[in-house]
C-alpha cells in the first residue's frame, strides 16, 4: 500500500514528491522546505539552533563545528506536532548531520508514534542517485508513472548539455563555504563535467573538505563558482563580500579576469533533487560566459558575476 500521510524532514525530498504528484499528501515539512511555493503551506516541523549572532560564514561555521563535536544537534524536531500529524511515511536523511535534522533524533521521535510508520533515509551521492531516489519515492506514493516522467525529462535535459559542443572545457573551482573554504563534493563534480567543465579540488560522491587558501592559489583556476551551502544568492554575496580583505582571493586570475560566480546554493546545487540539473545549467552558463569574455546570452535567475 502506497504511502497515504507524509512527512519529508529533507527540502530535496519535499521538492521531488511534490514533482511527482504526491504534494497533497506531503502533511509535515522542515522550516527550509520552500519550493515549491505550495511547500510553505505544510506545517513546519523543524527549527534551526544557530544562535542570532551566527551571521557569518566563519561564525556559523565555528558553531556547526562545535555543535558537531559535543555531539549536539544543528536543528529540533516538534515531536508534538509530527506525533499529530500522524504519518505513515517519514522521510529522512543520514547522509549529512549539518544539512539536516539527524536521523536519530527522527528515529526516537518516530518510535513514539502510536502508527508505526516507516522511516526512509535517502542518501543521493550522485546525479543518478537522485534520479534512482525520484524512482523510489514514486513507488513508495504510487506515482510511479510520474516518477518516471520527471526522470526522462531531466534526462533529455542532461543529454542536451553533454551534446553542447565546446572548445575547451574551463578547470572550474566550486566552493561549497567561504570560511573557510570548501570544495564541491557528492554530485557536484559531476554536474561540473555535465556542464562542460573540469572539476578542480573535488571530491565526488564524499562530503566537501576544508580547503586551504595556498592549495587554491596553486591550483589555479579558469572559473570559480562560489554556493555555499544553504545560502540564498543574497547570503552568498554577502559571504563573497566577507572575502574582501583575503589577498589570495583577490590574487585569483578567474577572480581578477571577471570569471567568477556566485551561485544560490539553496536552490541549487545543494539540494539532491530535480534542480541539479538546473544547477548543472547554470555552471553552463558560467562557462560559456567566461569562455566569451562576458557574451549576451541570457543570464539565468539564481547566478550572478561576482565583480573584480
Amino acid at each position: 500500500m502506497s504511502a497515504r500521510r507524509i512527512v519529508s524532514l529533507l527540502p530535496s525530498a519535499t521538492e521531488i514528491l511534490f514533482a511527482i504528484g504526491a504534494g497533497d499528501r506531503v502533511a509535515g515539512v522542515t522550516h527550509e522546505c520552500d519550493f515549491p511555493p505550495a511547500a510553505r503551506t505544510r506545517v513546519a516541523l523543524t527549527s534551526s539552533l544557530l544562535p542570532g549572532d551566527a551571521v557569518t560564514a566563519g561564525a556559523i561555521d565555528r558553531h556547526v563545528r562545535a555543535s558537531v563535536h559535543s555531539g549536539s544537534s544543528l536543528y529540533a524536531l516538534d515531536a508534538d506536532r509530527l506525533s499529530q500529524l500522524d504519518p505513515d511515511l517519514i522521510v529522512t536523511q543520514e547522509l549529512c548531520a549539518v544539512c539536516a535534522v539527524s536521523y536519530e533524533i527522527v528515529e526516537r521521535a518516530a518510535k513514539r508514534l502510536r502508527g508505526d510508520p516507516r522511516v526512509v533515509s535517502l542518501e543521493p551521492t550522485s546525479l543518478e542517485d537522485v534520479y534512482a531516489t525520484i524512482a523510489f519515492l514514486g513507488e513508495l506514493t504510487g506515482h510511479e508513472r510520474r516518477a518516471a516522467e520527471v526522470v526522462a525529462g531531466l534526462r533529455a535535459r542532461e543529454e542536451v548539455l553533454r551534446r553542447t559542443p565546446r572548445d575547451v572545457r574551463p578547470r572550474a573551482l566550486i566552493l561549497e563555504w567561504t570560511e573557510p573554504p570548501m570544495s564541491g563534493g557528492h554530485w557536484t563534480p559531476g554536474l561540473v563535467e555535465l556542464a562542460g567543465g573540469t572539476p578542480l579540488l573535488a571530491h565526488p560522491g564524499a562530503n566537501s573538505q576544508t580547503l586551504e587558501w595556498d592549495a587554491i592559489a596553486q591550483a589555479d583556476p579558469d572559473v570559480i563558482v562560489v554556493v555555499p551551502c544553504g545560502f540564498d544568492l543574497a547570503h552568498a554575496r554577502t559571504a563573497v563580500d566577507e572575502l574582501a580583505p583575503n589577498a589570495t582571493w583577490n590574487a585569483l586570475r578567474a577572480k581578477t579576469n571577471g570569471h567568477a560566480y556566485v551561485l544560490d546554493g539553496n536552490a541549487y546545487v545543494n539540494r539532491p533533487g530535480p534542480r541539479l540539473i538546473d544547477s548543472a545549467e547554470r555552471f553552463a552558463w558560467a562557462f560559456d560566459d567566461a569562455a566569451a569574455l562576458h557574451t549576451t546570452a541570457p543570464q539565468p535567475s539564481g547566478i550572478a558575476r561576482i565583480g573584480r
